[in-house]
């Protein structure tokens, strides 16, 4: 199973979490409702479970930020622990501080100059992540684009059937992972474009399961072409783009 399946097939809020989230709401907290943390606001967490989450600019939650059916948008400055959804996208703003952030089915953005301490994951939805932003762990969807345009990633990414761009310098420690598709409908999809752009650095390898076009920038740094494909078959570029 794809790492990304796997951990969501083993997250507690997809099943009995969210059974737990309707029995036991904090204090800021909704079933049918949104509910928003206004700025400069300080808060034990908040929960929903058909609506939107908002937490304002420089507010504080020291607990995790939770919703089943709607997304979650995190102002300037703000810490938070987890935010976590099902049905809806994730969206952090410059200077934010999280430990992680979980979707399903959304897209996840991230702001520039912000902090993520665990892992980034979506099944289907974009990935986006701005300049000067660190992830300490893992970063990866399975249907959807990743772009980290400037971004330092202390993990792995990794995909299965998006595209993956590294631009203004982005900084990947571990791997980056394109993974097999599994069962008969994703070999419809066309071959995923991996780009590492100027001043770009992969400290691991490139793992490739499947067949990709594969673009590296002369002046980045990679550590290894692996898999269904070597570093003879990249396309070297000069530059801003291939």
């Amino acid at each position: 199973m794809n790492r990304i399946l796997s951990k969501f097939a083993g997250r507690s809020f997809l099943v009995a979490g969210l059974a737990a989230l309707v029995l036991a709401l904090p204090a800021e907290a909704s079933v049918n409702r949104s509910v928003k943390i206004d700025d400069g606001e300080t808060a034990d967490g908040a929960s929903s479970v058909n609506g939107s989450i908002t937490v304002g600019n420089d507010a504080t939650v020291t607990g995790d930020v939770t919703t089943v059916n709607g997304g979650i948008r995190v102002g300037d400055r703000s810490v938070i622990q987890n935010a976590e959804t099902v049905n809806g996208g994730v969206k952090i703003s410059d200077y934010v501080q999280a430990r992680n952030l979980d979707t399903v089915n959304g897209n996840i953005q991230i702001g520039a100059n912000a902090t993520v301490d665990g892992d980034v994951s979506t099944v289907n939805g974009d990935i986006t992540v701005g300049e000067n932003t660190s992830v300490g762990d893992d970063l990866g969807n399975v249907n959807g684009d990743i772009e980290l345009t400037g971004a330092r990633i202390g993990g792995d990414v990794s995909t299965v059937s998006g595209d993956i761009e590294l631009s203004d310098g982005a900084v990947v420690r571990g791997n980056i992972i394109v993974e097999r598709p599994r069962g008969t409908s994703w070999g419809m999809r066309r071959d995923p474009r991996i780009v590492i752009g100027p001043g770009c650095r992969v400290e691991g390898e490139i793992r490739l399961e499947r067949e990709v076009r594969l673009y590296i920038s002369e002046s980045a740094e990679v550590g290894g072409v692996s898999g269904e494909m070597s570093m003879d078959d990249a396309e070297i570029f000069s530059g801003s783009n291939p």
